[in-house]
């Protein structure tokens, strides 16, 4: 059995760009098994007159860029330790500096590891720290009879109006809204 392979690429937009990625990959060899936005599948390995390079230079030309596994190793790791830092500030109620967090785990500079994940993700480490942020808020808000009080101490908000303003702000509802859904649901059990 033909094991598979994937290729990360950036730029991918629309179904045009999958279209465009599936002639040019193919015409080169690769036997393409399924193409979604940001990512290509194939059967086996790379055929012999194929590199990555090769690659490269093959979807260059269209605008788009084959992404290292370096980059996409980074990525996954920073995505990993934001997660732990909410997580771990919700248990300490310590307020995390992720800047400072995540240079000290990863060992890299926080601009580095900000402009990877800018490149990779199309949306800055910041807005992503916040959305874990305000995810962790809804869970809360859902999960548990914690007050909106408890809740922005254990996250590290400076205070509840900021956090119930940021909330609205990403998600479009109050903390009304994900309180009700608690209560629906406890009372349909």
């Amino acid at each position: 059995m033909q094991s598979t392979n994937r290729l990360q690429i950036k730029g991918m937009v629309c179904t045009r760009c999958i279209a465009i990625l599936f002639e040019e990959l193919s015409l080169i060899g690769l036997e393409i098994t399924l193409i979604q936005l940001g990512e290509v599948f194939f059967k086996g390995e790379l055929p012999a007159h194929v590199d990555e390079d090769t690659i490269q230079k093959t979807i260059q030309k269209y605008g788009f860029e084959l992404l290292s596994d370096k980059k996409i190793q980074l990525l996954a790791a920073v995505k990993e330790w934001v997660k732990t830092g909410i997580d771990r500030q919700a248990e300490t109620r310590n307020t995390i500096k992720f800047s400072d967090y995540l240079s000290r785990h990863l060992q890299k500079e926080y601009a580095y590891l900000s402009a990877v994940f800018s490149e990779i993700e199309g949306v800055t480490l910041e807005k992503y720290i916040i959305t874990q942020r305000i995810l962790k808020v809804k869970e809360q808000l859902i999960q548990t009879d914690k007050s909106l009080t408890e809740i922005s101490d254990e996250l590290g908000y400076s205070s509840v109006s900021h956090l119930s303003r940021q909330l609205k702000s990403y998600t479009g509802f109050d903390t009304n809204y994900y309180k009700n859904i608690r209560k629906s649901a406890s009372f349909s059990t």
